[in-house]
């Protein structure tokens, strides 16, 4: 029970950061250069500030695995920012969770990980629902460079989740991940500069994000990993588009359709399908 408490804190964490994402980029209060370097920096000083209080402190270790997850992290926050310039939100939950699913489950596959029937059925369910939630509607066209830069972005994060399944210190690990990310960020920021400057509510939304529903979401995330099997987490992040399109109606005072409740309904069936089974002796 508390797994499944704390999964579903990190997914509501994921549904709110795409919430402040879309919000700031949409309301022109900030570009995706300088959203993605504030998210950065903001993760980076929570989290660094939290671990540097314990008693074993901070340090932050560096190796492959760690050159893997900052160069992940990275590669996940500034497509993910630039995808939605071009992209709207179903579209790029589409293509996001499409890759994070076929990055995920292949990385189970090449760890020998064994993927029983149902859960693949449950998958294959939950993303149908994804679809049916997400799939641009009428003479709506899907962007080449925004579809490359989402599927980056979920190439890039379906690779940070494998990672942290060896996590034995998330705050410690997700803190340097954060810190030695914040070069690269501030890279794009000086390599590719917003058209856009930066405002009071665009820096703070970027700061929200960064620091809690990034920071403290992902630290929590990576507490998760090592318990689960990487085709349950994959499956599991199905869920962060219902739960965001719900908040986006519930923020917008608008009454969800019958076509979302019958994707959530595919969605949560299928994840439920997915991760149900016997425990493992």
């Amino acid at each position: 029970m508390r797994l499944i408490l704390m999964v579903g804190l990190a997914m509501l964490a994921f549904a709110a950061n795409s919430l402040l994402n879309r919000l700031a980029l949409a309301g022109g209060g900030i570009g995706p250069s300088s959203f993605a370097a504030v998210r950065l920096a903001a993760g980076a000083a929570t989290l660094v500030a939290l671990a540097a209080l314990r008693p074993r402190g901070f340090r932050p270790g560096l190796g492959p695995r760690r050159a893997v997850g900052v160069a992940s992290l990275a590669l996940y926050m500034l497509g993910f920012s630039f995808a939605y310039l071009t992209l709207d939100a179903g579209a790029g939950a589409l293509v996001l969770f499409g890759a994070v699913q076929l990055t995920m489950f292949a990385g189970a596959l090449a760890l020998g990980e064994q993927v029983p029937a149902r859960r693949a059925l449950g998958a294959g369910l939950a993303f149908a629902g994804l679809c049916l939630l997400a799939w641009p509607s009428g003479a709506a066209r899907l962007a080449g460079s925004g579809v490359a830069l989402m599927a980056a972005a979920g190439l890039g994060w379906g690779i940070y989740s494998l990672a942290g399944r060896g996590a034995a210190d998330p705050l410690g690990d997700t803190a340097a991940n954060f810190l030695l990310a914040l070069p690269l960020g501030l890279m794009a920021l000086v390599l590719r500069p917003d058209v856009v400057a930066p405002g009071a509510a665009g820096v703070g939304l970027a700061a929200l994000s960064g620091a809690v529903t990034s920071g403290l979401g992902y630290a929590l995330w990576y507490a998760c990993l090592p318990r689960l099997a990487a085709s349950r987490a994959a499956v599991a992040q199905l869920t962060v588009p219902v739960i965001a399109a719900l908040g986006g109606a519930l923020l917008l005072a608008e009454t969800p359709g019958p076509r979302f409740w019958a994707a959530a309904a595919l969605v949560i069936g299928g994840v439920t399908l997915s991760l149900a089974g016997r425990r493992p002796r």
